[in-house]
């Protein structure tokens, strides 16, 4: 009896631990979700694009990375990687749009059910650092943006000015970060874009001296083309009530036309993943966003000589 009672009082100490353990894990995994579904899952994923030749003439590509809201799904080997390199090999720009086209009918995975959660509502995985990496292509230096951390961000209902860091001369004894800034991304149904209207600069070391970077300093709601400010000052001689001769500085808004018109696009090939990313341009691309009225100031300058300087009022999309 004092056996059988000893076996009933082990089995008790066995179910109960393995209740326990499982609690536990239970537990952990709840807490898990529940992180993730306070924090979102957002990751960056390699990107690998073709930019060009070097100056021995074979092709480059870069990971200029990829922030993806789905996580703990199979990564995709990416496009980019295995058709882009066979770009130098295309004899034409034809050959480029067809590659484009049969990338583009590959579709995306879709994320299983067992994935880890995506952003939270109201939020979207976006680029929080970029790094700027200079390549010596055979036409000259050109600089790549490359994403180099990802996080789940709020999405403003307002348009405001959001930071963003970019890290120039990285992994080098002048490597700095700057805050150049960016305009959020409101949804809005009246055709409006937050787009920059105010910049300011920021000087930062290079192996070659000293080089300005733009920065964002105010965001508002604009069209697809619009106008924004950008002065100019000139020494401007005059003679005042007395006849006598004075030097006083003139400040003129000569204005600038930032924005961009889908008639004036010269963009030959889009990132398939993100199609406001354009990858290859047509010689002579501009953003269409014209001068449309002008206005006239004229003064005499220091040498006497009378100056005529234009400014613009209006922009618009060139047809």
């Amino acid at each position: 009896m004092e056996h059988l009672f000893l076996v009933l009082l082990y089995l008790c100490s066995m179910f109960s631990s393995h209740f326990a353990a499982y609690d536990s894990v239970m537990n952990r995994q709840n807490d898990r979700r529940n992180l993730f579904a306070e924090r979102g899952c957002c990751k960056r994923q390699s990107n690998f694009v073709y930019i060009g030749q070097d100056i021995s003439g074979s092709p480059v590509s870069v990971d200029v990375g990829l922030c993806r809201s789905h996580c703990g799904i199979p990564q995709r080997i990416n496009s980019y990687n295995q058709a882009l390199p066979a770009l130098a090999k295309h004899s034409s720009m034809l050959d480029i749009l067809k590659n484009k086209k049969l990338r583009e009918r590959v579709p995306d995975p879709h994320p299983s059910s067992g994935s880890e959660p995506s952003c939270p509502q109201e939020s979207t995985c976006q680029p929080t650092k970029v790094g700027i990496e200079r390549v010596l292509l055979f036409q000259g230096i050109q600089e790549v943006e490359v994403i180099e951390d990802c996080q789940c961000s709020l999405t403003p209902h307002d348009c405001i000015r959001m930071p963003f860091l970019k890290t120039f001369f990285p992994d080098t004894p002048f490597e700095s970060t700057v805050d150049v800034g960016k305009c959020s991304s409101p949804k809005t149904s009246t055709g409006l874009l937050c787009s920059p209207t105010k910049f300011d600069t920021v000087v930062v070391e290079s192996p070659n001296g000293a080089e300005i970077v733009q920065t964002v300093e105010n965001c508002e709601m604009k069209e697809n083309c619009y106008r924004i400010s950008y002065l100019e000052y000139y020494y401007e001689v005059a003679y005042n009530s007395n006849g006598i001769k004075e030097e006083r500085l003139k400040e003129i808004d000569v204005g600038r036309c930032l924005g961009g018109c889908s008639s004036g696009s010269h963009c030959l090939l889009r990132d398939s993943r993100n199609r406001d990313h354009c990858i290859v341009w047509a010689e002579g691309s501009g953003s269409g966003c014209v001068p449309q009225d002008y206005e006239t100031h004229t003064f005499r300058s220091r040498n006497g000589h009378i100056r005529s300087v234009f400014a613009i009022k209006t922009c618009k999309c060139q047809m």
